[in-house]
């Protein structure tokens, strides 16, 4: 016979359950931590924000995206030992910054004057030389997904950059990349590799002269307060592998990796769909702030920078690789 006694203690009990069941309830969810190094509005900031939304959407809450803008985890050198480690669980690191990884193929997007428009990089991104570059990551512990937009580079300083003999001298901040290296080199700068949220202040403090970077980094950056000339070279591409750590991937359930698959997909031709647009008016916005004055690169202009930086492109094929150069030629229809 239940006593009153017995039922207090039982409905104890039973509340003690309950409790210490909710925490396990709540844990149930499933946990990307995606950390990336630049502001929630540029292209790859507004991509991040689409993915967390198509992921959940379309996990029905069996996945939690939590998106870590702006370095507020892990700076550009870290951050790949932090998904290595499983500490985050997704990325969208520069294609430079696989380099250090041994993965120094990837570098083949920061061969200057490679690409004279989007056409061009999408029969890279789109083709077979992209798929075979994301399968090199897989054994570095590391799922390749997809690449995103960020746009096409402009070279920046506190004195004009229009020729080639206008960068003599300049420290110019750079990504960490034996390919941007020697691109500023041969246009006779002296390249200074610094984590992405310490330019701002070395520009405004003249530790280093100028940098490169497409229009939106540049803006939402507010590099153009501290940068009196720009010239729109288009000279070179910056792009981002979205990144997963593999053996968090590989052990996800298979019905919500095919969701974040599809989710992931859906986000990345949203995320290039507005990268030229957000460059174009991060571009209009900064002439308009009136603090940098633009200059837009003629034919005659480009056909003389091209002459300076092509070599790059053999200096570099030990390290890239001849053939895989060459593959790029051909899918582009260059040479």
């Amino acid at each position: 016979m239940l006593t009153r006694r017995s039922f207090t203690a039982m409905a104890g009990a039973v509340a003690i359950a309950m409790s210490a069941a909710l925490p396990a309830l709540a844990q149930d969810a499933i946990t990307i931590k995606f950390s990336h190094v630049v502001a929630p509005d540029t292209p790859k900031g507004k991509g991040a924000q689409k993915f967390k939304e198509l992921a959940e959407q379309y996990t029905e809450g069996k996945v939690k995206v939590e998106i870590y803008p702006n370095s507020q985890l892990y700076k550009d050198k870290e951050e790949l030992e932090a998904l290595q480690l499983g500490a985050v669980q997704m990325l969208a690191p520069s294609l430079a910054k696989f380099g250090p990884l041994g993965v120094q193929q990837f570098e083949l997007f920061d061969l200057p004057m490679l690409f004279a428009n989007r056409e061009e990089l999408r029969k890279i991104t789109d083709g077979d030389v992209g798929k075979g570059l994301l399968a090199k990551l897989e054994d570095k512990g590391i799922k390749g997904l997809a690449y995103w937009d960020n746009g096409f580079k402009i070279m920046s300083a506190n004195s004009p950059v229009i020729t080639p003999d206008d960068f003599l001298g300049l420290k110019m901040r750079i990504q960490s990349s034996k390919i941007l290296e020697a691109q500023m080199e041969a246009l006779g700068a002296v390249p200074q590799v610094m984590a992405f949220s310490e330019v701002y202040q070395a520009l405004q403090t003249g530790v280093v002269d100028g940098t490169e970077n497409p229009p939106s980094n540049m803006y939402t950056q507010k590099m153009h307060e501290v940068q009196k000339h720009a010239t729109i070279s288009r000279h070179g591409y910056l792009g981002y592998a979205v990144i997963v750590n593999k053996a968090f991937w590989d052990g996800l359930p298979e019905d919500v990796r095919a969701n974040l698959e599809k989710a992931m997909a859906e986000s990345t031709v949203y995320a290039n769909g507005i990268a030229a647009e957000e460059n174009d008016k991060s571009l209009e916005a900064m002439k308009a702030a009136g603090t940098t004055e633009f200059h837009e690169m003629t034919d005659e202009e480009r056909a003389e920078w091209l002459e300076v930086l092509k070599p790059v492109h053999e200096e570099m094929s030990d390290r890239i690789g001849a053939d895989l150069i060459q593959q790029a030629y051909q899918a582009i229809g260059t040479n």
